[in-house]
């Protein structure tokens, strides 16, 4: 929980902010107006009509400031995600049974958020399976993801002190066509007989194709991508799912960074600022359309961009 003194300092810092807004507001409202002729251009640091922008961006900014002054200082809470516990369970899983892991990253390019987030866990994940020497096959759609990904798996073999263990074979391109693909990740499937297998990243039509032939070989299958449209599939046919943002919540669950904690508790503060918001707004709509319609207008106003 947060302590008393550290309500106080995240009260201050939204007062000053909204403050702010309010001063700025206020002697924008009070320059004198332009002639009417001879009129000059300006050139100008700030544009008044952006007012609530900077308000925000401020507001924002404080609460990620005092987030990430509050991780560094005490240990900050996350809901246990049931995909992220179960991880170490599939390692050890593997590691018992003598079985490689299957890491699969998605079928998009380097650039995607979601094969990005995919990257930062398998560092983790390569980070744990080092320890143990467990082998980790990661077969790739991309080949600039591949060489990423082997720089990634290398770097976290070196700081588990085990680099003589990384076996950069085990990281390789297969092809960029999409069922191509598919057909060789199930063949590999059937053949190494993995005892965990991650899919972590977007993944379009093959979801289905590769879940449930992961789900035929008996393998515990950890599954985490934010297209929608791939959900069900997954959740039927593998054992722990991550669903949307959980997926981005993985690198700051595992890794428990207090930077990246911070980062993850200032967008759900955002989150809930932007929804009293709504409902703030919501409610005021409602009510002064019988009672003082002009203060809704100047409230909707002030969230114009």
């Amino acid at each position: 929980m947060i302590g008393q003194k550290a309500k106080r300092m995240l009260f201050l810092i939204s007062v000053t902010a909204l403050l702010m807004g309010l001063i700025v507001s206020n002697a924008v409202a009070q320059q004198p107006p332009p002639p009417e002729s001879g009129a000059e251009a300006e050139v100008k640091w700030f544009d008044p009509e952006h007012t609530n922008v900077l308000v925000v961006v401020v507001l924002y900014s404080a609460i990620v400031i005092f987030c990430i002054y509050y991780a560094r200082r005490r240990e900050m809470y996350i809901r246990p995600i049931a995909g992220l516990e179960a991880v170490n369970d599939a390692i050890g899983r593997a590691t018992e049974m003598g079985r490689p892991i299957l890491y699969v990253s998605g079928l998009s390019g380097i650039s995607d958020i979601a094969t990005i987030t995919s990257m930062l866990i398998l560092g983790h994940l390569a980070k744990r399976t080092a320890a143990y020497e467990t082998p980790l096959i990661v077969p790739c759609n991309d080949p600039l993801v591949m060489t990423a990904e082997r720089e990634i798996v290398h770097q976290a073999y070196t700081e588990a002190g085990k680099p003589d263990a990384y076996e950069p074979d085990n990281i390789y391109f297969i092809t960029d066509s999409q069922f191509g693909y598919t057909a060789a990740v199930d063949g590999i499937m059937v053949r190494e007989k993995p005892a965990a297998i991650f899919f972590m990243g977007y993944f379009y039509a093959e979801a289905l194709i590769l879940a449930e032939t992961g789900n035929m070989t008996g393998a515990i299958q950890i599954a985490g991508t934010d297209a929608d449209t791939q959900l069900p599939f997954f959740i039927t046919a593998c054992d722990y799912t991550l669903m949307g943002e959980e997926l981005y919540a993985a690198s700051a669950y595992l890794s428990r960074n207090p930077l990246l904690l911070a980062q993850l508790k200032g967008q759900d503060m955002g989150k809930v600022l932007l929804g009293a918001a709504i409902i703030i707004g919501v409610t005021l709509a409602t009510v002064c359309t019988f009672v003082a319609p002009d203060i809704i207008e100047m409230f909707l106003s002030w969230f114009k961009v």
